[in-house]
């Protein structure tokens, strides 16, 4: 608010886009307000601007404008750069990556700060159902572990929180796939782009290749399937992690890994199991890192570490998540954790659990690393991840 940058908001639908700007428009006395996802607007073209203004300025006297869903009218980018070089402060909200990134860039560069915005984090969950957890007792530890498993299938979009009304969490899944997708990009094959969605989100944080998807969903060219896949991360629904290699074509021809938005959101529109519970928790993991602006990969050698954190062009953190550590698993689990920060040189490893932070390790001092192994619940609650 202190500097005259515009700032932009950034985020699936439903998030809690619109409710962030309310809660900035409260520091103004006086200010503008439109929403562009009112069907009422939905011929409203850039030359409609100037009359907006005029309508603005009849009522009353601002230099602040707030714009909902901005995306929505072709060419918004220019009517926004001549009102803040006429001194208005002007906040933008958006549900389409893409469209935003590459306007912000091509006309709004080094104008704009950009806030991406996600369900509820862990942290906010608690918040929203009142829950302090300052002085962690052991019924703390329960009450908040009892929350935490709720949270895992639940997911953190608002609305569904306030009324656990699974038709929201659907409703919101098909008004951005036909609303902020389909109807913009005019895809002919429909059903082949629905079933595409389905299959991610049923198979979540799994490997998948552009070919394979194509072969299995009998889509004709895998970079159809590409393009699939590219609208359903510019709409936030679907997040691709890439391998890391320090060569950028391997990075792009290697098979990914895809993550979801929501747990919740995924639960409503796939087919769940007892056993996805070790997914969700690694897409929560997942969705944490985002959350915080982390450049992200996976690490695929000999063994698999789910996450690597890179910063300034080097690995600073190496991430393993296992629903629980058994004698079964152990092996593989610390080996590939240990495998990446070793070729890697990564100072620091970390083993989430579902609730585990100490276990049986009668080969440790083979691995030759320093691992921390902790509960997913304590690391999403831990200072630097609130």
């Amino acid at each position: 608010m202190k500097h005259q940058q515009i700032v932009v908001i950034s985020g699936v639908r439903r998030c809690g886009k619109s409710t962030l700007l309310r809660q900035f428009a409260t520091r103004y006395d006086q200010y503008y307000y439109i929403n562009f996802d009112d069907e009422r607007l939905i011929n409203f073209t850039v030359d409609n601007f100037s009359e907006l203004m005029l309508c603005f300025r009849k009522q009353h006297e601002s230099n602040t404008i707030f714009i909902d869903e901005v995306q929505n009218v072709d060419k918004w980018e220019r009517f926004v750069r001549r009102i803040q070089d006429e001194g208005y402060k002007i906040y933008l909200t958006g549900s389409n990556a893409r469209l935003l990134s590459s306007e912000l860039g091509t006309h709004l560069t080094g104008r704009y700060s950009k806030i991406e915005l996600f369900p509820f984090s862990f942290s906010e969950y608690l918040a929203f159902y009142q829950v302090n957890y300052d002085r962690m007792t052991t019924a703390t530890e329960a009450n908040i572990l009892t929350h935490f498993d709720n949270y895992l299938s639940m997911g953190g979009f608002p609305e569904y929180l306030k009324y656990a009304d699974k038709e929201f969490l659907a409703r919101t899944y098909e008004d951005i796939l036909h609303r902020d997708i389909i109807s913009r990009k005019q895809f002919r094959d429909v059903k082949s782009f629905l079933q595409l969605s389905h299959y991610l989100f049923s198979c979540f944080t799994r490997d998948l290749s552009y070919n394979a998807l194509a072969k299995t969903l009998g889509i004709n060219s895998s970079m159809t399937v590409k393009n699939y896949i590219q609208a359903l991360q510019e709409s936030y629904l679907v997040f691709e992690l890439y391998k890391y290699d320090y060569s950028l074509k391997k990075q792009l021809t290697h098979s990914k890994k895809t993550y979801v938005v929501d747990n919740g959101m995924r639960n409503t529109v796939a087919f769940s199991f007892s056993e996805d519970r070790g997914y969700l928790l690694e897409n929560l993991v997942y969705l944490s890192l985002r959350r915080q602006g982390e450049s992200l990969y996976v690490f695929k050698d000999r063994r698999e570490c789910d996450f690597l954190i890179e910063r300034q062009g080097r690995i600073t953190e190496a991430i393993q998540v296992c629903y629980e550590i058994t004698d079964t698993n152990r092996v593989r689990e610390l080996q590939g954790l240990a495998q990446a920060m070793d070729k890697l040189n990564c100072p620091r490893g970390r083993m989430l659990t579902y609730n585990q932070q100490a276990i049986d390790w009668p080969d440790r001092e083979s691995l030759d690393v320093d691992i921390v192994i902790q509960p997913v619940w304590r690391w999403l609650l831990s200072k630097d991840r609130a």
